[in-house]
């Protein structure tokens, strides 16, 4: 690679970077709390619905029944 295409490559990468930076500035003064932003993102959807039934199953089936020990 020629020193010509490494400087046009840092100075892409540079403006780039630049770009990001900007982007993570609002971020981090947002003054709502990340986990704010993301409550109800959600709501109505029946694929989470679907996902948190097939979880709490999931879960249930792991139990311990100490009913059945019993014999």
């Amino acid at each position: 690679m020629s020193n010509t295409e490494l400087e046009t490559r840092i100075e892409t990468l540079e403006s780039e970077l630049a770009v990001l930076k900007e982007k993570f500035k609002k971020i981090e003064k947002s003054e709502i709390p990340w986990w704010k932003e993301r409550v109800g993102m959600f709501a109505d959807n029946p694929a989470y619905d679907e996902a948190m039934r097939l979880g709490r199953e999931y879960r249930e089936s792991q139990q311990i029944n100490y009913d059945e020990d019993e014999d």
